[in-house]
């Protein structure tokens, strides 16, 4: 196994899409909304915040605290938090991940500025009163909050766990020594401004982010091309072809791809793996087991995601 600082782990926390789906039909493969851990080296990077963040900041303290220590004697949580747009279903576990609320961790959230809104603003709006009992400056923890542009790239060093913040064009052949970087792509294949695709890279290894995207004809050519070769594709599947086709209510066009989509870009970037995501949450796991059968008869190397399913890269 490699030591902390060659790990390249992935771990789903939440796999579904628009809103929670908990009981006895999701059991399997997981009711909670977008969230997926990445532990690039020593640093962590979160990948949205929907409902599957909470159990991983209840993880976080556990491992912060099982030496008996009390959390200011431990060393401080940091952590990236990623936000690929701030619908509900992408940020509202947020306001109940608890590290957030401890003076000791800090927490960088990174995002897009989407309809000519911040994204500090954007989660501002998520915890406001009357409507929620804890407003976002509230909070204890040490918060950074950016909004991003597309043609900036993200950089770790070896033991600093800030994000440092570059320009792709100007910065990426500078000779810049890094652990891991993120790069960025803005998708319109979305409402209301669309939403961010990062590409996470570290020792030869990449991983792309893709969620809440529609496909295009002939598959969507900028996400191929920014996914090119990359080890795991996680790529929003929230339908399969019939339910999006013949819905009794309408869903071309809100932001959602197809089974079908998601195997087509998969193909088409030559990616090593392509974990299906964000499934709707009135699908059962009969259905999204259905879902991982379709995919792999048009990418054998496809697989559905389930809440606690850990890859490494």
């Amino acid at each position: 196994m490699p030591g902390d600082q060659d790990r390249f782990v992935v771990k789903f926390r939440g796999i579904r899409g628009s809103h929670p789906a908990p009981g006895a039909r999701t059991v399997r493969y997981g009711g909670n909304t977008a969230c997926v851990e990445v532990h690039a080296g020593p640093h962590l990077i979160i990948l949205d915040a929907g409902t599957g963040i909470i159990e991983l900041g209840n993880d976080l303290l556990k491992h912060h605290t099982s030496s008996g220590l009390s959390l200011q004697a431990r060393a401080p949580i940091v952590c990236t938090i990623l936000f690929s747009h701030t619908h509900h279903d992408h940020t509202q576990g947020f306001a109940f991940f608890k590290p957030a609320y401890i003076p000791t961790s800090t927490c960088y959230l990174l995002g897009p500025r989407l309809l000519e809104e911040e994204l500090g603003e954007g989660l501002r709006k998520a915890m406001v009163s009357p409507y929620f009992p804890v407003e976002l400056e509230d909070l204890s923890s040490v918060r950074n909050i950016r909004s991003l542009h597309e043609s900036e790239m993200i950089l770790y060093e070896n033991e600093n766990h800030r994000p440092q913040i570059r320009n792709f064009y100007r910065d990426n052949n500078s000779g810049l020594i890094y652990k891991a970087r993120i790069l960025l792509m803005h998708s319109l294949a979305h409402p209301n401004g669309g939403v961010f695709v990062y590409r996470i890279e570290m020792n030869g290894k990449s991983l792309v982010y893709a969620t809440d995207t529609e496909g295009y004809v002939g598959g969507d050519q900028r996400l191929i091309q920014f996914a090119k070769g990359a080890n795991l594709l996680i790529h929003d599947s929230q339908y399969m072809h019939p339910d999006y086709l013949f819905s009794e209510i309408p869903v071309q066009g809100y932001g959602h791809s197809t089974v079908d989509m998601a195997a087509e870009v998969a193909g088409q970037a030559n990616v090593g793996r392509l974990a299906l995501f964000h499934y709707d949450p009135q699908y059962d796991d009969a259905t999204v087991e259905q879902m991982e059968k379709r995919a792999k008869s048009i990418y054998k190397n496809s697989f559905a995601a389930y809440e606690g399913l850990e890859v490494d890269l």
